[in-house]
């Protein structure tokens, strides 16, 4: 027997992306392709990215024909927004909604649209260990290029809801990683450059970070990093900027008034500092999988999954 499919899409700044679950949770696609920024440059302007998103969603449609029957396809899904707030918006979400809907028409198919958020935190929650019972309350750090939000969030009604409680007052953990790192001479974005450059130090060197209460903020330890270019070699800087932002978000933790699970999600969550750093100061913090912790539409396809049960 068939089982039926649920298609996630997905257009973030920076990464293009389909996914397939089936009615068993299995994911069964998961493709991606990551837009292209020129040398030396820290991004794209929406509508560059825009342009790409849609000549991406082409390919990446092409080659999920030729491996799954679309007929078996039960509902499409699709990230609208940034987050699950009426006046949250980026046009680069428009790339992938508009296609949504042609598949949708096309297909004589449901459509559903979620916040990007959202499908970070599902795609995380799918892969964790963490079992949410009904409608338990959690925190979510949602470490990205475009948010670094500590969020305490609630699973109700097939939907993730969410509520900003803490995180970085100016730039986020993403611009931290990629100002730095370009500076460096890493390929933007450089958040895996930079991790496999830690795995070549051994300092334990730390730099000036400043936190408050459950906000704290990474400009100054951009500047710091600015100012450590030369002084050091690139692996031990890399480390040291690292450690350095996982000591932040520890100290930020422990001044949290529950003892709530805390689910790590967005790209940043990835690296394998942050994720050491963490498993040895908190007991209850979870993690996904790094490969569905990065941009992707695997957690937006699950959303519309458990939103047609």
């Amino acid at each position: 027997m068939n089982k039926d499919l649920y298609l996630g899409i997905d257009t973030s700044c920076y990464t293009t992306s389909i996914g397939v679950v089936d009615d068993q949770n299995q994911l069964m696609i998961n493709k991606r392709k990551i837009l292209k920024v020129k040398s030396g440059k820290q991004g794209l302007r929406q509508s560059e990215a825009f342009f790409q998103h849609g000549s991406n969603l082409v390919t990446l449609y092409e080659e999920l024909l030729s491996e799954i029957d679309v007929d078996r396809i039960k509902c499409i899904s699709v990230s609208t927004q940034p987050r699950n707030l009426e006046d949250s918006y980026m046009p680069v979400f428009l790339s992938g909604e508009q296609f949504a809907k042609t598949i949708a028409l096309t297909l004589g198919k449901k459509i559903k649209g979620f916040s990007h958020q959202e499908g970070h935190i599902m795609a995380s929650l799918m892969t964790s260990d963490l079992v949410l019972e009904k409608e338990m309350k959690f925190y979510s750090l949602h470490l990205s290029g475009g948010t670094t939000e500590l969020l305490l969030c609630q699973k109700k009604d097939n939907r993730i809801t969410s509520k900003i409680i803490g995180g970085s007052l100016d730039i986020s953990a993403g611009q931290l990683i990629d100002r730095v790192g370009v500076k460096m001479g890493l390929q933007f974005p450089c958040g895996k450059e930079m991790d496999h450059l830690t795995q070549k130090s051994s300092t334990k060197d730390l730099y000036p970070i400043s936190v408050k209460g459950l906000y704290f903020n990474l400009s100054g330890l951009e500047s710091y990093g600015y100012k450590q270019l030369g002084k050091k070699a690139n692996a031990d800087h890399a480390k040291s900027l690292l450690l350095s932002f996982s000591k932040t978000i520890v100290k930020t933790l422990h001044n949290l008034e529950n003892d709530y699970p805390i689910l790590l999600t967005g790209g940043v969550s990835a690296n394998s500092i942050l994720r050491e750093t963490l498993k040895n100061n908190f007991k209850n913090v979870f993690f996904g999988v790094p490969s569905l912790s990065t941009d992707n539409a695997v957690g937006i396809a699950q959303l519309g999954k458990l939103g047609s049960e």
